[in-house]
């Protein structure tokens, strides 16, 4: 029998302190369930969370985290929250949040911590402040010289607890675009990546991987598209690190997917699912998991997941924010640490 490996230490980032994330962090390390985690520390501000966690008390009975309890890393910024301000980003807080990434990959990556959650940050706000960056995951994989990654989204159902993974070939590109991008190089790149986390990560020793066609009807013997004839079925058959399923008809890949998300059925599923295209992948996974699908990079030498949603400024500090997703990443992110803590037993 293996030892019990030691409780994970997770780096948890502030986000946008404008936006939601002080006060989802506030609600999701208030549950027992996250707080069985392990050792979760802020990376942030700690005047920020003091400053919402008295506001939110006036505002909501939901349990919060009392800051003066948490254990946060306090990072080096010019960043000052003024509560007129919450709501409205400014570059002054998209800065703020990009440092607060920043620290907490440096940190992981000098071993502090083994796992990342980040909270939501403004991509524009980035931009103003002169951090020309598409989102998180590009600095993630920059600062730890990551040269192949992927956008992986995981969801656990509270019905069935199956657990659903989907992994998108291409990610924020217009629709147009998507057949020039999507070459045999790139999907075989996706596909090794998939199969070594699932093996490596998630501790599956077989995997089975699903993935969809491009065309309607994954091109209906040519009918309505030559990709699949062409190159996606002779590479999909060739592949050799996993058994694959595909290319299938979009349109129907999800109803196995559908069926055990809801409830155990005699439909069998795959470990894990391929989406070609943006919102191939993200539809069924927002249908399904809205509140409590995770976005985890893979790739990466830590484990990084976070919330499948924005810094929803339109709410924040108004107490109403849903810490669902932020509590999904965290224990996910605890689960995976703590399997890679064991090592792989291949069972």
């Amino acid at each position: 029998m293996l030892p019990a490996a030691p409780p994970p230490n997770l780096a948890l980032t502030l986000g946008d302190p404008l936006g939601i994330g002080p006060e989802i962090i506030l609600k999701a390390l208030a549950e027992p369930e996250v707080q069985a985690c392990g050792q979760v520390t802020v990376v942030g501000n700690r005047q920020v969370l003091e400053a919402t966690y008295q506001a939110l008390k006036q505002r909501t009975s939901t349990p919060l985290a009392d800051p003066a309890h948490l254990a946060i890393w306090e990072c080096d910024t010019d960043f000052r929250l003024r509560p007129s301000d919450l709501g409205r980003g400014n570059p002054d807080s998209g800065a703020a949040s990009f440092v607060y990434l920043k620290t907490a990959i440096e940190q992981t990556l000098l071993g502090r911590f083994q796992a990342i959650v980040t909270a939501p940050i403004a991509k524009y706000l980035w931009h103003q402040a002169g951090y020309p960056f598409p989102g998180q995951t590009e600095v993630l994989a920059q600062l730890s010289h990551s040269e192949h990654y992927g956008m992986l989204f995981v969801a656990r159902s509270p019905f069935s607890h199956w657990q659903l993974r989907v992994l998108l070939a291409t990610t924020h590109i217009p629709l147009r675009k998507v057949p020039e991008m999507l070459t045999p190089d790139l999907l075989q790149a996706k596909l090794d990546l998939l199969a070594g986390s699932l093996h490596q990560t998630f501790g599956i020793v077989d995997p089975v991987i699903a993935v969809a066609g491009l065309n309607p009807h994954a091109g209906e013997q040519g009918q309505l598209g030559e990709e699949e004839q062409q190159w996606l079925t002779p590479l999909l058959q060739a592949y050799p690190k996993a058994r694959t399923w595909g290319p299938l008809p979009p349109d129907t890949m999800w109803l196995a997917p559908a069926q055990a998300w809801y409830g155990p059925g005699s439909t069998a599923v795959a470990d894990a699912y391929v989406a070609l295209y943006h919102d191939q992948g993200l539809i069924p996974i927002k249908m399904l998991a809205f509140d409590r699908a995770v976005n985890m990079t893979i790739g990466l030498p830590f484990i990084r997941t976070s919330p499948d949603h924005g810094t929803a400024f339109d709410i924040a500090g108004k107490g109403v924010a849903r810490a669902d997703s932020l509590k999904q990443a965290i224990e996910l992110a605890a689960e995976l640490s703590g399997f890679q803590l064991m090592g792989s037993s291949d069972e």
